[in-house]
């Protein structure tokens, strides 16, 4: 079944982004885009994703160095012994977050 339809995202594709380490739905978004678009399907991300336990979060807890890194990514050689990765994948904003009003005081520039 379609979560976001704005990108084709099913049910089973979300499980498998979580499945790969992400545990927020602005993780899935990074991964595929879900989310981004009209956002009518961030609620439903989350209700896939669950409150229950992350194990990529559990490893980012316990100090973990390549926590953040994708599987598919090679370790830098560059990185110092117990710095942290960095993110290969940039923060997509939710569409929740994009649509958000201007705060008072302050016009919306379109």
């Amino acid at each position: 079944m379609y979560v976001c339809s704005c990108f084709g995202i099913t049910e089973q594709q979300v499980r498998e982004h979580a499945d790969r380490g992400a545990c927020t739905p602005r993780q899935v978004a990074s991964a595929c885009k879900a989310g981004t678009d009209c956002g009518s399907c961030v609620r439903r991300i989350q209700a896939l994703l669950g409150r229950g336990a992350c194990p990529r979060r559990e490893l980012i807890d316990s100090g973990a160095p390549d926590a953040l890194r994708p599987e598919s990514e090679p370790s830098d050689p560059e990185q110092a012994p117990g710095e942290p990765a960095v993110p290969s994948v940039p923060a997509v904003p939710l569409a929740a977050e994009a649509a958000a009003p201007a705060p008072a005081g302050l016009r919306a520039v379109a």
